[in-house]
């Protein structure tokens, strides 16, 4: 199985829009369990196809971080079509290693998706499956959790992860 290098901002293919997938075949699941193996040797519970380079609009979440099988959840061409509610939590991203700040997210999403076969289906989420949802897909949407911090806190962001990058440590 391949693991994938999650890439990290400033890189451009993280602030496009991904492209719709029409094609469903064998090479988009595995694809998909390969975004599985990738999200999880770099410890995280949820990734979106932007991040390892693909401009396309899948991601994969799980926030059991594997202890249940059955919570893993691969969201294709994703829309979400209902929010309610607000949650303000700490947020952290595997393309912005290091960087955790507190993003307002809507408490409960439905958002409709397809599955890996193309099959239309729709979930509901809320609380931390809520947040993993919104976040990924923003990253289908070329946005980072830091575009939703105020400008004086995303650019005090922007400069740290700029200093590390300086110093190579990014």
């Amino acid at each position: 199985m391949k693991i994938h290098e999650v890439v990290k901002w400033p890189e451009p293919v993280l602030a496009r829009v991904g492209e719709s997938v029409t094609v469903f075949d064998a090479a988009l699941k595995q694809l998909v369990d390969e975004m599985f193996d990738s999200m999880y040797a770099a410890q995280g519970i949820g990734l979106a196809a932007p991040q390892i380079s693909l401009s396309k609009r899948i991601c994969v979440i799980d926030v059991s971080f594997k202890k249940n099988p059955e919570e893993k959840i691969v969201l294709i061409n994703p829309e979400i079509i209902d929010r309610k509610g607000k949650q303000v939590e700490e947020e952290g991203c595997l393309s912005l290693p290091e960087i955790r700040e507190k993003v307002a997210r809507a408490e409960w999403v439905k958002v409709r998706a397809q599955d890996a076969s193309g099959a239309w289906f729709e979930l509901e989420g809320e609380e931390l499956l809520s947040r993993a949802i919104q976040h990924e897909i923003d990253h289908l949407d070329g946005v980072l959790f830091i575009d939703r911090l105020s400008r004086l806190k995303r650019d005090l962001v922007i400069r740290k992860m700029k200093k590390l990058i300086k110093n190579g440590e990014w």
